[in-house]
C-alpha cells in the first residue's frame, strides 16, 4: 500500500505543471503563425463550448456579430492565425474587447476557439458595403459629433467611436442608430439627480456607490454629489442617445453613416470612401 502511495504522489508530481485540459494536445513553446490545431476535432468540440460561454453574448452563436462585429469574416478580410491570436489574448484598446490573460486562458484555451471559428469562416470576403463614406462623414459631423468623439475632435458624452468600426457589426449599429436598443455601456448611462428645491441635474453616471454618485452632465463637466444631499437620484430607462428613424435620417443616409462608421479603424479614421 504504501508503494502505491508513492508511485501516486509521483504521477500528480510529475504532471503538475501541465493543465488538465491540455493533456492531449502538444503546443509549441514558440508561439505559432498558423494555427496548431486546426483541423482537430476534440479541439474543434472544446472551442465551441468554451466561444458560447465567452464570446457569443456579443458576437453571437453564428460568429455574425450582435454587439461585437461579424467574425465570420475576419480571415477572408486577411487576418492571420497570429494576429487573431494577439487580439483574443489582448484585447482590442477603446472597444469592449477585452483581454483573456494566462494563466486563466491558456494558449490551447485560444487556439481552440480559433479552430472552432474557423469552420464557421466565410471563405470570399464581403461585398462592398453600401454607402458613401465622404457624405456619411458630413452626416456625423452635423448629426453626432456633438457627443461622440472621433480622434481628436467631438464630445464626450456618449461612447468614442474612433474604433467603431472594428468593434460593432453593421446590424448592431443600425439597431442603435434607429433607437431599437437600449443597451448602456459602463460609464454612460443616463440619470436624473434631483435637487432639495426641485432642479433637475442630468448626465451619465461615471461611477457610484452606497453613499455617492458621480456624473458627467450636459456640459461635459465631471461633478460629484452626495445621495443624501439629493431629493432623488433616478437611473433613467431611455438612452441619452435620440433615435434616428427614418423621418430623421432616410435609408440612403443611413448607408452613408454606416459606411463612414465601418471605416473607422483607429484613432485616426480611415480615408472615406463609397460606392454610391
Amino acid at each position: 500500500m504504501k508503494r502505491m502511495t508513492l508511485i501516486l504522489a509521483a504521477v500528480v508530481l510529475a504532471s503538475a505543471d501541465v493543465p488538465a485540459q491540455d493533456l492531449f494536445i502538444t503546443i509549441p513553446n514558440a508561439k505559432p503563425l498558423t494555427n496548431p490545431l486546426e483541423g482537430n476535432a476534440e479541439a474543434i468540440t472544446a472551442g465551441m463550448g468554451a466561444y458560447r460561454v465567452r464570446c457569443a453574448d456579443c458576437h453571437g452563436m453564428d460568429a455574425r456579430g450582435i454587439r461585437g462585429p461579424d467574425i465570420t469574416q475576419v480571415w477572408a478580410k486577411g487576418r492571420t492565425d497570429a494576429r487573431l491570436f494577439g487580439t483574443i489574448r489582448n484585447g482590442v484598446t477603446a472597444t469592449e474587447m477585452p483581454a483573456f490573460p494566462a494563466p486563466r486562458t491558456s494558449d490551447t484555451d485560444i487556439w481552440r476557439i480559433l479552430a472552432y471559428l474557423r469552420t464557421l469562416a466565410a471563405s470570399a470576403a464581403p461585398g462592398a458595403s453600401a454607402g458613401n463614406a465622404s457624405a456619411g462623414q458630413n452626416i456625423f459631423a452635423a448629426s453626432c459629433v456633438g457627443c461622440h468623439r472621433v480622434g481628436e475632435s467631438g464630445g464626450r458624452l456618449g461612447p468614442d467611436l474612433s474604433r467603431i468600426g472594428v468593434a460593432r457589426a453593421r446590424a448592431a449599429m443600425t439597431r442603435q442608430i434607429r433607437g431599437n436598443v437600449n443597451d448602456f455601456r459602463t460609464g454612460y448611462a443616463p440619470v436624473t439627480l434631483t435637487t432639495p428645491d426641485g432642479e433637475q441635474i442630468h448626465g451619465v453616471k461615471k461611477n457610484e456607490d452606497l453613499f455617492s454618485v458621480q456624473i458627467m452632465d450636459n456640459r461635459e463637466r465631471i461633478q460629484g454629489y452626495l445621495r443624501e444631499d439629493m431629493k432623488a437620484v433616478a437611473d433613467e430607462k431611455q438612452s441619452a442617445m435620440p433615435a434616428f428613424g427614418p423621418d430623421k435620417l432616410t435609408d440612403a443616409q443611413l448607408d452613408d453613416l454606416l459606411a463612414y462608421l465601418e471605416s473607422l479603424q483607429g484613432a485616426t479614421p480611415a480615408p472615406a470612401a463609397g460606392n454610391r
